[in-house]
């Protein structure tokens, strides 16, 4: 069944069940597998996929309550999390540290002053926004919300719209943020200025999970700025007209159960202002009269609208909805980016051995930590299998070697779709 048609199908039986109270057991079993081949979702065992389906059938009861309301501004959907209860979501796609708040430095800066603000303003339609990334389970949300706001940066000063590596903030970035255990904003902004710049996401790719930090990426200095602000606390005006100025980084409450199924429309909570998840806001609107803020998330497109939220602006409250005027932040770039590096040279495995460029070195012996054979996978920043023989790409890090295949993550499991699957799970050949 194609994506595309299992999509319209979950949409047509969702409808019809919305009229009636409750839904049978098979009818909601269908809508499951239905939702299953839609999202790519294999389980590990009955036991597994039962529990799951239960896990399921609580999201449809959730969705389907709310959906029936007919005063709410938006609507929520069995998306891709709606395999995931309400715990295992927090636990697994937030990230924004609580305690490295802080360790913010005082505001050196004030915000620059907008005298004509438009009325709307999308940084999409101005070509400033790199397209919906995805974390995965990684608590990595913070590197995101940085990259975002310096490619938005970038693109006004330069005119170059260049995708950056959330990954060289996970593995390198470690005074006060901690990777797949969360971070802040600005401490990313500060690494990236005391860095002299910042690799692409094509050359440092992310991988979904933490690393060594790589010492010659890491030396790639491709996007550079200069300094960062912090918007005043709880003052929305000045969170109005730095988003009139550029994209801007932001912490919210992003752990309410609306949140982890929500589809579209104006979202207005509830939720708290108890920050735990960071976001970026491109732009802002308005809608039948209610203010809105455009907000791109790093979820996959599968969430929400392609990715994007609304979320209501001016709503009464200091703090914002979901607390989103408290933590705000933006770089300042006003030095042009170095010049390209030259092209990389051969990938160094120890002080004898090397893989060519764009190769990763996989060690096929080791004794107490020490490698003394290596073989080159021709992947660049691959994973290496565990039997010696295999390596598979950075986003599909899981190996399989039982079934030869390489998987996005382990159980719950997403499997290369693309022809180019049984290349992906390459036999790692010597120099």
């Amino acid at each position: 069944m194609e994506p595309l048609l299992a999509s319209f199908l979950l949409s047509l039986l969702l409808f019809f069940d919305l009229s009636s109270a409750a839904a049978s057991p098979s009818h909601i079993s269908k809508i499951f597998e239905t939702w299953c081949h839609q999202h790519g979702k294999s389980y590990s065992s009955e036991e597994e996929k039962s529990y799951k389906l239960k896990v399921f059938e609580d999201n449809y009861a959730f969705v389907t309550q709310h959906n029936a309301m007919a005063n709410s501004s938006y609507s929520l959907a069995l998306n891709a999390f709606a395999d995931l209860t309400h715990h295992e979501f927090k636990a697994s796609r937030l990230g924004l540290s609580g305690a490295a708040i802080q360790f913010r430095r005082p505001n050196l800066r004030e915000p620059r002053l907008v005298r004509d603000i438009p009325a709307s303003l999308d940084w999409r339609e101005k070509g400033a926004v790199t397209q919906v990334k995805d974390q995965g389970s990684c608590g990595a949300c913070w590197s995101f919300s940085a990259t975002g706001a310096i490619e938005g940066v970038n693109k006004i000063v330069t005119g170059s719209l260049i995708s950056l590596s959330e990954q060289e903030l996970v593995d390198c970035d470690k005074t006060y943020n901690t990777g797949c255990e969360g971070g802040l904003m600005d401490y990313a902004f500060q690494f990236v200025i005391n860095n002299h710049g910042i690799d692409t996401e094509e050359d440092y790719p992310y991988q979904g999970r933490e690393h060594t930090c790589n010492k010659e990426k890491l030396k790639r200095h491709v996007v550079t700025i200069d300094d960062y602000t912090d918007v005043p606390m709880n003052n929305e005006k000045k969170l109005l007209q730095a988003v009139a100025t550029q994209p801007v980084s932001v912490g919210i409450c992003g752990s309410e159960r609306a949140f982890q199924l929500y589809s579209k429309g104006i979202f207005t909570g509830p939720c708290s202002t108890s920050l735990d998840h960071a976001v970026l806001i491109v732009g802002y609107g308005s809608e039948n009269g209610v203010d809105y803020w455009i907000v791109k998330n790093s979820w996959g497109t599968r969430w929400g609208m392609n990715g994007y939220i609304h979320m209501i602006r001016n709503s009464g409250k200091s703090e914002g909805i979901c607390g989103i005027n408290m933590l705000a932040s933006y770089p300042i770039k006003t030095s042009p980016n170095p010049p390209p590096s030259p092209p990389p040279g051969p990938t160094k495995c120890d002080f004898f051995t090397y893989c060519s460029a764009g190769e990763t070195c996989c060690c096929t012996h080791h004794i107490f930590g020490i490698c003394f054979s290596w073989k080159c996978c021709g992947l660049d920043s691959a994973v290496c299998c565990k039997d010696n023989r295999h390596c598979c790409p950075h986003n599909y890090p899981i190996c399989d070697t039982k079934n030869n295949q390489c998987l996005k993550r382990v159980g719950n499991a997403t499997i290369m779709e693309s022809s180019d699957t049984i290349l992906a799970f390459r036999k790692i050949s010597s120099w």
